[in-house]
């Protein structure tokens, strides 16, 4: 039954999400809110898409652009290099991203009659972004549910896995890697130095998959 909604990105974790689920994806959803990599990652969740036969829908959100303050917002020289770790990485955080994303997935969700939206956060991304957090799913799954003649359903199963248990699964459902985006400066080829790509690299060395990723460096 195709009965559920993703907000897709395009990225490692959403694509493993998205190939895994799939016979229950109805829609993607990829939200173009300025990022300096959102071009990319738009580009590779199309062609995820239609390799998968999955509807794919883009709605821009260019207020978060405009008005937001994050470095992802302000071009690749304002990304810090090195590992999630350190007051710079915190510069990344987008504020209320994720909130404002599933409010918009939950109401499209209703309006297409579907159940479910599936979200691909993890426990890499807590330490940083307090909208990837359990207790923050936890209580949108409850605003989602309330706030919905269906109640609709908030489905976040990557919550508590590394991105090497991703990584892992993405590989047992098929994920062609070399078909996903991740770098948070936005190039044409993945930086190899920011945090995001430092994961990435990490994840896949330590799943025992071969990195089909190309790097700057």
């Amino acid at each position: 039954m195709k009965d559920s909604l993703i907000i897709y990105s395009g990225g490692l974790d959403s694509s493993t999400l998205l190939h895994s689920r799939q016979e229950r994806i109805a829609l993607a959803v990829t939200f173009d809110y300025g990022s300096n990599h959102n071009a990319r990652e738009i580009a590779v969740a199309e062609e995820n898409c239609r390799l998968l036969g999955i509807e794919h829908l883009v709605i821009a959100l260019p207020f978060i652009g405009q008005h937001f303050k994050s470095s992802l917002l302000e071009g690749a020289d304002a990304i810090p290099e090195g590992k999630y770790s350190g007051e710079n990485i915190k510069s990344t955080v987008v504020p209320f991203r994720n909130g404002i994303m599933l409010s918009i997935a939950c109401g499209l969700a209703e309006s297409r009659g579907l159940k479910r939206v599936l979200i691909a956060n993890h426990a890499g991304d807590h330490a940083i972004y307090p909208d990837c957090r359990s207790l923050f799913i936890e209580r949108m799954s409850l605003a989602m549910s309330a706030g919905t003649d269906a109640h609709i359903y908030l489905d976040a199963p990557f919550t508590d896995f590394s991105k090497t248990d991703i990584a892992r699964i993405g590989a047992a459902s098929g994920v062609d890697f070399s078909k996903t985006y991740s770098c948070y400066k936005g190039g044409e080829k993945h930086c190899g130095r920011c945090a995001t790509c430092l994961e990435r690299k990490e994840a896949l060395h330590e799943a025992g998959i071969k990195d089909p990723t190309e790097y700057e460096e």
